[in-house]
């Protein structure tokens, strides 16, 4: 091979990878963060979910793409290990579209189809039309690398030497191994595919030593999702384990029957003239035959990634603080919208718990002037303040990233919300802080003033509870319930304190009780206002996403 001819194949390659890469951004950016409710409805048949799988990696021409995101999915909870069996079928079918457009020569209207979708970037304002029109010029640019693939191995034909290599291709565990090797290294079947495709059409390869190879190939794309796996939790790996094992099951299957019947001449007898198109039908029937057979036994792909990858009995709770529900951000990767805005969703509701517990705990230790309880608040006031460092640090990255006007919109919301808890916790800390005070200066509140102080409680309960309602169906009257409750705490610190003002005047509250009283009022008022902020930002959010 010449430098010329390498060159060729590099560039055609960097164009196929390219195109792929636009691709998938345009189909991020059309249904970012649309991809969680589109799955939840699809994915619960498994019929349905192997047809999503195959459409959405039909869409972005790259089976990888669609099984790492659907490994970022089962990392971040938005998808269950049965639910990703089915993806991934379907995107094992949707990969093999890429190697029949090859083999129709779409390749032919490539630069027709490049242009029109640049001139609609372009040309066009509006912005989904723009999405849209990433998705063709991707496909476009694809295609026009794989030509210059072709191109570039043409003259392959007439060096014997290479031809000779090929041939031992034959052999099926070298072809096997030779295939997974290559696409593991480009990580994309697509374009190793493709590459296959041009040395048969070039005359180079027959389909008798390109099925094994091509067989091995379908192995070597799991390398992808098993890198993004990596650092993940276990359910995670496990769909990393699916994939791999439906590969080398269909590996198996159609390797014995390549060498026990007559399928390779079956195949070569559809298209005979075309070389192309036998190993695009290869491929096709690999897969589609391979999702069939295996369609009825995934749950049993299921248990056997959970049995390869045992969960661990008793396993220690983590240490320390840390964050449970948001990962590391991969953004080359398809749904890292969805992804990142669904961990940081379950993340805030975390947060938002803690300081649910912590305002229950610090009324308590207001009038129990527990020490140990104190100790608790503080601590935990502690790791909400990591969380709201640590999750802002994490929508400030995200917001970076978000390629849609309403996920930028989300996110910002989510800024709003962890700082309106980080500050009910610093509420809370204020109030159980106090009872160092009253045990310092042996201040005792009268029955009246501890009876409000239990209905204090009882109310932020009651506040918090509505704050964790459903409110899928009605957001308004949800919304209307919270702030019906912060007009209630309004009232009753109006109440509560006028009520402080009788005991002063008859006696029965000394000056620096009444002070304590009074800030601890403050504090109850201002985490009735912030929940009613967290509501508000809540509400924007549903309004967004429907």
């Amino acid at each position: 091979m010449t430098m010329t001819q390498m060159m060729g194949l590099l560039g055609g390659l960097a164009l196929f990878l390219y195109g792929m890469q636009m691709m998938s951004n345009g189909l991020e950016a059309a249904a970012g963060n649309k991809m969680k409710q589109i799955l939840e409805k699809l994915t619960a048949n498994r019929f349905l979910g192997v047809l999503v799988g195959a459409v959405i990696t039909a869409i972005i021409q790259s089976s990888s793409a669609t099984t790492v995101m659907v490994v970022g999915f089962v990392n971040s909870g938005m998808m269950t290990l049965t639910q990703a069996v089915w993806i991934i079928m379907g995107a094992n079918i949707g990969t093999t579209i890429t190697g029949q457009l090859i083999a129709l020569d779409v390749g032919a209207i490539a630069p027709f189809i490049a242009f029109l979708g640049v001139a609609i970037v372009v040309f066009m304002k509006n912005e989904k039309l723009h999405h849209i029109g990433n998705i063709l010029a991707g496909l476009g640019i694809l295609f026009i690398g794989m030509d210059m693939m072709s191109d570039a191995m043409k003259p392959l034909r007439d060096s014997q030497a290479f031809v000779d290599l090929l041939t031992n291709f034959e052999n099926p565990v070298l072809g096997i191994l030779a295939g997974a090797g290559f696409t593991a290294i480009i990580q994309s079947s697509s374009a190793s595919v493709g590459i296959l495709q041009a040395l048969a059409s070039s005359g180079i390869i027959q389909l008798s030593s390109a099925a094994f190879v091509l067989f091995g190939m379908n192995i070597g794309t799991c390398i992808t999702a098993f890198l993004a796996s990596i650092g993940t939790s276990k359910n995670a790996k496990r769909t990393t384990v699916i994939h791999i094992t439906f590969n080398v099951i269909g590996t198996v299957i159609f390797t014995t029957l390549c060498l026990t019947t007559a399928l390779i001449s079956l195949v070569e007898s559809w298209t005979p003239d075309n070389a192309s198109a036998q190993i695009a039908n290869l491929h096709t029937t690999f897969n589609i035959v391979t999702s069939i057979l295996l369609i009825p036994f995934g749950t049993w792909l299921t248990k056997f990634a959970q049995f390869v990858l045992r969960d661990k009995g008793n396993a220690e709770e983590m240490e320390g603080f840390y964050l449970l529900n948001i990962k590391p951000m991969n953004t080359d990767k398809l749904g890292v919208s969805a992804i990142s805005m669904e961990g940081t969703r379950k993340e805030l509701m975390r947060m938002l718990q803690m300081a649910r517990e912590n305002v229950h705990n610090a009324f308590e230790v207001f009038a129990s002037k527990d020490t140990v309880a104190l100790a608790t608040v503080e601590e935990k006031e502690e790791y909400i303040d990591y969380l709201n460092k640590e999750i802002s640090k994490y929508i400030t990255t995200a917001m970076i990233h978000e390629t849609t006007e309403n996920g930028s919109k989300i996110f910002n919301a989510f800024y709003t919300l962890t700082s309106n808890i980080e500050r009910i916790g610093d509420h809370a800390i204020n109030v159980a802080g106090y009872s160092n005070m009253i045990k310092e200066k042996n201040i005792i509140f009268s029955e009246m003033a501890q009876q409000e102080i239990v209905e204090i409680q009882k109310a932020c309960d009651k506040l918090f509870k509505f704050l964790f309602e459903a409110h899928d169906d009605d957001v308004v009257a949800w919304h209307a319930r919270i702030a019906g409750m912060e007009q209630r705490i309004d009232d009753m610190t109006a109440e509560f304190r006028n009520n402080m003002f009788n005991r002063i005047q008859k006696g029965t509250c000394t000056d620096e009780g009444s002070i304590l009283f009074s800030e601890m009022l403050t504090d109850f008022e201002r985490i009735g206002d912030h929940a009613l902020n967290i509501s508000d930002e809540l509400v924007k959010i549903a309004m967004i996403e429907k």
